[in-house]
């Protein structure tokens, strides 16, 4: 689909104000980090100063009580006091971790790491060194740029899927709107067609000629109602599909050309699946006839039913050029195809009249440059 120019211009300064936005709030989100980290250097630097007090005047009451209330008042910060003789004092520290010496140092290293430590030093001589780490809140405020960045990615996936799905659904619409109109289209001369065969019976004329024009009348009909039924949920009933695609296979054989060689075969004489068998007949239609196309119009087409337990699998194989490996998922998709006039609808149809209609799958089930073989999968239904 091709945008206007117009539209091209409002996607990118859509992009590039949600850019600035999000930098805008990343770079806040990172200057707010900063200076809520400078306050809390600076709250431990005047704990640090009462500390030092306390050394100095452990015998000055209210001096005592003021630094008490200093030191008293940090609640948040873990931190460990370390002194000349390596004795420590902990404070918000986990109670039950106190006595272990093994995790004290490693909470040493990791406050080493977040924050540089506070010597204090009385006449040029170090009493203690301080370690502190990040508070909680300080912890939850480091990841709060992530948590917003994956919110915004969130939020824009959403937005994608919702604006794909919606684009999806439209194109849907248009499709199915553009079949039922040929459908109607064509029901018209097929009608007068059938009048006029009608007529030529009358006629002195070789009976076998209005026979082969009844056959591709009754072809047409079946394309008629392949169409019809795009976009619409299609009625399923119980069908032998070893007969229907025995059908679809004679059908593509007598109207081939006689460089491709046709086989068919089945491990049982009945197979019992819900089908519709219109729909069935085109995909087999057009797995065969891009079978034809990958051989350029000489090789083997080879059909195959093989039911194992409740499982029926439908097997078309070709000696074409074979198709890439990383490609085996890629050629279901809308738009993806290797001929140079094709519109890459052909799988993607097959894909949707298999699994989405008849609940069944379809995968390539193996390929090299000496043929593919495509399967279609569905279940059985005994009776």
């Amino acid at each position: 689909m091709n945008f206007s120019p117009q539209r091209k211009a409002s996607n990118i300064t859509l992009l590039i104000s949600a850019f600035i936005i999000v930098s805008l709030i990343l770079w806040n989100t990172n200057s707010f980090f900063r200076k809520f980290k400078e306050e809390e250097r600076l709250k431990m630097e005047i704990w640090a100063t009462a500390q030092l007090e306390l050394i100095q005047s452990p015998v000055d009451q209210e001096l005592g009580n003021l630094t008490l209330k200093v030191m008293a008042n940090n609640t948040s910060t873990p931190m460990i006091l370390v002194n000349e003789k390596g004795s420590y004092k902990t404070h918000n520290i986990a109670k039950d971790k106190i006595a272990d010496s093994t995790y004290i140092q490693q909470k040493i290293e990791q406050f080493k790491n977040e924050n540089e430590p506070i010597q204090i030093i009385q006449e040029d001589e170090l009493l203690e060194t301080l370690y502190y780490g990040n508070s909680e809140v300080l912890n939850k405020l480091k990841y709060y740029p992530l948590a917003l960045l994956l919110i915004i990615c969130l939020f824009g996936t959403v937005i994608f899927f919702f604006f794909k799905t919606n684009k999806a659904s439209e194109q849907n619409k248009l499709w199915a709107g553009m079949a039922k109109e040929t459908a109607h289209q064509i029901g018209t001369p097929l009608t007068s067609l059938m009048g006029w065969n009608e007529l030529l019976k009358t006629e002195d004329i070789n009976p076998d000629v209005t026979k082969e024009i009844a056959k591709d009348i009754d072809r047409l009909q079946t394309i008629t109602e392949r169409f019809s039924k795009i976009g619409s949920i299609p009625e399923l009933h119980v069908h032998d599909i070893v007969d229907e695609t025995k059908k679809a296979y004679d059908y593509l054989k007598q109207r081939s050309s006689k460089l491709v060689h046709f086989s068919f075969s089945s491990n049982v004489e009945e197979a019992l699946v819900l089908l519709n068998p219109p729909l069935y007949n085109w995909s087999i239609e057009n797995l065969v006839k891009n079978g034809i196309d990958a051989m350029k119009g000489k090789g083997n087409i080879a059909i195959q039913i093989e039911k194992k337990g409740q499982t029926v699998n439908i097997l078309v194989s070709d000696t074409g050029h074979g198709i890439a490996k990383s490609d085996f998922q890629n050629i279901f998709n809308p738009g993806v195809t290797t001929k140079k006039r094709g519109w890459g609808l052909g799988l993607s149809l097959v894909k949707r009249i298999v699994e989405e209609y008849h609940k069944g799958k379809i995968k390539v089930f193996s390929s090299s440059k000496e043929g593919t073989i495509m399967q279609i999968s569905l279940r059985a239904n005994e009776k």
